[in-house]
Protein backbone atom coordinates (compact mmCIF):
# COMPACT_ATOMS: atom_id res chain seq x y z
CA UNK A 1 0.00 0.00 0.00
CA UNK A 2 1.33 3.42 -0.90
CA UNK A 3 1.56 5.53 2.28
CA UNK A 4 1.94 8.78 0.32
CA UNK A 5 -1.61 8.63 -1.04
CA UNK A 6 -3.25 8.36 2.39
CA UNK A 7 -5.21 11.46 3.29
CA UNK A 8 -5.55 12.65 6.84
CA UNK A 9 -8.51 13.91 8.81
CA UNK A 10 -8.83 17.63 9.52
CA UNK A 11 -9.82 18.70 13.03
CA UNK A 12 -12.64 21.22 12.92
CA UNK A 13 -12.99 21.67 16.68
CA UNK A 14 -11.47 19.93 19.69
CA UNK A 15 -12.90 19.64 23.20
CA UNK A 16 -9.72 20.41 25.15
CA UNK A 17 -11.68 20.74 28.38
CA UNK A 18 -12.68 17.06 28.18
CA UNK A 19 -9.04 15.92 28.29
CA UNK A 20 -8.56 18.08 31.39
CA UNK A 21 -11.69 16.93 33.24
CA UNK A 22 -11.85 13.23 32.27
CA UNK A 23 -9.79 10.07 31.91
CA UNK A 24 -10.54 8.79 28.41
CA UNK A 25 -11.01 5.02 28.48
CA UNK A 26 -12.07 4.36 24.89
CA UNK A 27 -12.84 6.39 21.76
CA UNK A 28 -15.28 5.68 18.93
CA UNK A 29 -16.24 7.44 15.70
CA UNK A 30 -19.80 8.46 14.84
CA UNK A 31 -21.43 10.36 12.02
CA UNK A 32 -23.50 13.42 12.85
CA UNK A 33 -26.83 14.41 11.35
CA UNK A 34 -26.59 18.09 10.39
CA UNK A 35 -29.25 20.21 8.70
CA UNK A 36 -29.15 23.15 6.33
CA UNK A 37 -26.27 25.51 6.86
CA UNK A 38 -24.76 23.70 9.87
CA UNK A 39 -22.11 22.02 7.70
CA UNK A 40 -20.86 25.41 6.45
CA UNK A 41 -20.57 26.72 10.01
CA UNK A 42 -18.78 23.57 11.22
CA UNK A 43 -16.35 23.66 8.26
CA UNK A 44 -15.50 27.27 9.19
CA UNK A 45 -14.46 25.98 12.64
CA UNK A 46 -17.13 27.93 14.51
CA UNK A 47 -18.61 24.97 16.43
CA UNK A 48 -17.96 24.53 20.15
CA UNK A 49 -17.91 21.25 22.11
CA UNK A 50 -17.24 22.63 25.60
CA UNK A 51 -19.87 21.39 28.03
CA UNK A 52 -21.43 18.94 25.58
CA UNK A 53 -22.32 15.31 26.20
CA UNK A 54 -23.85 12.28 24.48
CA UNK A 55 -26.87 10.36 25.72
CA UNK A 56 -28.61 7.19 24.51
CA UNK A 57 -32.36 7.82 24.08
CA UNK A 58 -34.74 5.27 22.51
CA UNK A 59 -31.85 3.34 20.96
CA UNK A 60 -30.33 6.44 19.34
CA UNK A 61 -27.28 8.49 20.27
CA UNK A 62 -28.20 12.12 20.93
CA UNK A 63 -25.61 14.91 21.12
CA UNK A 64 -26.51 17.68 23.60
CA UNK A 65 -25.22 21.26 24.11
CA UNK A 66 -23.00 21.51 21.02
CA UNK A 67 -22.86 25.14 19.98
CA UNK A 68 -23.14 25.63 16.22
CA UNK A 69 -24.03 29.30 15.71
CA UNK A 70 -26.42 30.33 12.92
CA UNK A 71 -24.83 30.83 9.51
CA UNK A 72 -24.06 34.52 8.91
CA UNK A 73 -25.40 34.47 5.34
CA UNK A 74 -28.33 32.20 6.15
CA UNK A 75 -31.99 33.04 5.72
CA UNK A 76 -35.07 32.55 7.87
CA UNK A 77 -34.59 28.77 7.72
CA UNK A 78 -31.35 28.98 9.73
CA UNK A 79 -30.88 26.37 12.48
CA UNK A 80 -31.09 26.71 16.26
CA UNK A 81 -27.61 27.04 17.81
CA UNK A 82 -28.06 24.58 20.72
CA UNK A 83 -30.46 22.03 19.25
CA UNK A 84 -29.92 18.34 19.97
CA UNK A 85 -28.36 16.38 17.12
CA UNK A 86 -28.60 12.70 16.31
CA UNK A 87 -25.41 10.67 15.93
CA UNK A 88 -25.19 7.88 13.39
CA UNK A 89 -23.81 4.48 14.43
CA UNK A 90 -24.71 0.82 14.08
CA UNK A 91 -27.17 -0.53 16.65
CA UNK A 92 -24.68 -2.96 18.18
CA UNK A 93 -22.21 -0.11 18.72
CA UNK A 94 -24.95 2.02 20.30
CA UNK A 95 -25.86 -0.84 22.66
CA UNK A 96 -22.19 -1.20 23.62
CA UNK A 97 -21.96 2.53 24.40
CA UNK A 98 -25.24 2.39 26.33
CA UNK A 99 -23.97 -0.38 28.61
CA UNK A 100 -20.74 1.60 29.12
CA UNK A 101 -22.61 4.80 29.99
CA UNK A 102 -24.85 2.97 32.47
CA UNK A 103 -21.82 1.97 34.54
CA UNK A 104 -21.32 4.15 37.57
CA UNK A 105 -18.98 7.07 36.91
CA UNK A 106 -18.72 6.70 33.11
CA UNK A 107 -19.91 9.34 30.64
CA UNK A 108 -20.01 9.74 26.88
CA UNK A 109 -18.23 12.96 25.92
CA UNK A 110 -17.58 14.29 22.38
CA UNK A 111 -13.84 14.89 22.02
CA UNK A 112 -13.57 16.42 18.55
CA UNK A 113 -15.40 17.20 15.32
CA UNK A 114 -13.38 16.41 12.22
CA UNK A 115 -13.60 16.13 8.46
CA UNK A 116 -12.85 12.82 6.74
CA UNK A 117 -11.02 12.66 3.40
CA UNK A 118 -14.41 12.07 1.73
CA UNK A 119 -15.73 15.36 3.14
CA UNK A 120 -17.94 13.91 5.87
CA UNK A 121 -18.21 15.52 9.31
CA UNK A 122 -17.59 12.98 12.09
CA UNK A 123 -17.57 13.10 15.89
CA UNK A 124 -15.07 11.30 18.09
CA UNK A 125 -16.83 10.17 21.27
CA UNK A 126 -14.92 9.19 24.38
CA UNK A 127 -16.08 6.82 27.10
CA UNK A 128 -14.78 8.83 30.03
CA UNK A 129 -14.42 8.69 33.79
CA UNK A 130 -14.34 12.00 35.65
CA UNK A 131 -11.12 13.15 37.26
CA UNK A 132 -11.04 14.20 40.89
CA UNK A 133 -9.36 17.48 41.82
CA UNK A 134 -6.19 15.74 43.03
CA UNK A 135 -5.94 13.86 39.71
CA UNK A 136 -6.04 17.16 37.82
CA UNK A 137 -3.30 18.55 40.05
CA UNK A 138 -1.19 15.42 39.48
CA UNK A 139 -1.57 15.78 35.70
CA UNK A 140 -0.48 19.42 35.85
CA UNK A 141 2.53 18.55 38.07
CA UNK A 142 3.61 15.77 35.71
CA UNK A 143 3.29 18.06 32.65
CA UNK A 144 5.31 20.83 34.36
CA UNK A 145 8.01 18.35 35.44
CA UNK A 146 8.31 17.04 31.86
CA UNK A 147 8.56 20.59 30.53
CA UNK A 148 11.27 21.47 33.06
CA UNK A 149 13.23 18.33 32.14
CA UNK A 150 13.04 19.23 28.43
CA UNK A 151 14.23 22.77 29.23
CA UNK A 152 17.21 21.54 31.21
CA UNK A 153 18.19 19.05 28.48
CA UNK A 154 17.95 21.73 25.79
CA UNK A 155 20.11 24.10 27.90
CA UNK A 156 22.68 21.36 28.38
CA UNK A 157 23.04 20.69 24.64
CA UNK A 158 23.37 24.32 23.52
Amino acid sequence: MNEGNKKRTVNLTVNRRARHDYFIIETVEAGIELVGTEVKVVRNGEAGLTGSWVNVENGELILHQVTIPPYAFGNRFNHDALRTRRLLMHKREIRKLQTASEQKGLSLIPLRLYLTPKGRVKVEIGVCRGKAQHDKRETIKRREADMEARRSVSRYYR
